[in-house]
């Protein structure tokens, strides 16, 4: 019978379990050129498996993929909003550590069902036109209206927001969870008159700087770094930072499942995070890649040692348990200011 199958043109069994591609579903825009740069051509050249690029990334698809048995995907982007719900759901499967090695990566960032890509933070962004001899460098001095004039833009999202409330009105670092709700919405209300913008779209936090619109913004590290690489008068402050990681994972029942392992591992080698890291600013969770990184690159990464240890990890499991509850106050609280 196996004379009579290759006679055929049928492969045996063992050729045919390595796959001719996989789908790795992303956010897309200008991360999908990015990851394939640093990431997906390594992976074809290691394996001799194509990616083909699929997106958005979208929690409400994935479960209803996992669930309905029939998963597309060999390996997912998972928001980090998500991520929490997403394990809860029982929608992933475990990161095999016998083949992706995650030993230097920081503990904040490990866990059995994510891979952490990159880190990055909600920061300060200040007009250094409007600021020349330097502006607000932690939440406290954001809030400070009198000391920094000018109009602020900040998230209409309760996430970041909270604990940037809370650090300027002078919790301490390690004490910020649970939050306190109270005291944040009503430090919250003193900064409210000074928003000029509450905004929803990453391209909005420096081009609102750029236009002379706000003096200063909370925003995305990856988005100021864009910005201030292209020229634009902007200062990146890590003062108080609110940091998270970034995830991908393998959804269950994910075809292939093996090779999104063997992309983790691909992913983990510092050299490739540091490809990575010099397009958008995020940091790779092996310290080693800023080795392969311009110094003068170093110092505007999240994990720089001089930006970690002014900053906070986001408790992803707090907002689990609080996300649904907060996001209706924050609602009430924006309208109650209209």
């Amino acid at each position: 019978m196996a004379i009579a199958a290759l006679a055929g043109g049928i492969a045996p069994a063992a050729a045919q379990e390595k796959p001719a591609s996989i789908i790795v579903n992303t956010s897309g825009g200008e991360n999908g050129p990015m990851l394939r740069e640093a990431y997906f051509n390594d992976f074809e050249a290691a394996t001799g498996v194509k990616i083909l690029d699929s997106s958005p990334a979208d929690l409400g698809r994935l479960r209803a993929m996992v669930e309905s048995g029939n998963v597309e995907y060999t390996v997912t982007e998972v928001e980090s909003e998500d991520a929490g719900r997403a394990i809860e759901l029982g929608l992933l499967e475990p990161i095999d550590d016998t083949i992706v090695d995650r030993s230097k990566f920081p503990p904040e960032t490990l866990n059995p069902y994510l891979y952490p890509i990159s880190s990055y933070s909600t920061i300060i962004g200040y007009s250094t036109e409007a600021f020349p001899e330097g502006g607000p460098t932690n939440w406290a001095e954001f809030w400070d209206v009198e000391r920094f004039p000018g109009l602020r833009a900040m998230r209409n999202h309760p996430i970041d927001n909270l604990e940037a409330a809370l650090l300027a009105d002078g919790v301490a670092p390690a004490d910020l969870y649970p939050l306190d709700l109270d005291r944040a919405f009503a430090k919250l209300d003193e900064i409210y008159p000074h928003v000029a913008t509450w905004w929803t779209t990453g391209a909005q936090q420096a081009q609102l700087l750029i236009d002379g619109e706000v003096v200063a913004t909370t925003g995305w590290n990856s988005r100021l770094f864009a910005a201030v690489r292209n020229g634009a008068p902007i200062k990146m402050e890590y003062g108080g930072g609110i940091l998270k990681a970034a995830a991908y994972a393998i959804p269950k029942g994910a075809p292939n499942a093996e090779y999104g392992q063997q992309l983790f591992a691909i992913m983990a080698k510092p050299e490739n995070q540091a490809k990575y890291a010099l397009a958008f600013g995020l940091s790779g969770p092996d310290p080693d890649h800023v080795n392969f990184v311009p110094e003068e690159i170093r110092e505007m990464l999240p994990l720089h040692p001089n930006n970690a240890s002014r900053q906070v990890w986001m408790d992803q499991e707090w907002w689990l348990e609080n996300g649904e509850a907060v996001n209706e106050r924050w609602t009430a609280w924006m309208l109650g200011h209209n």
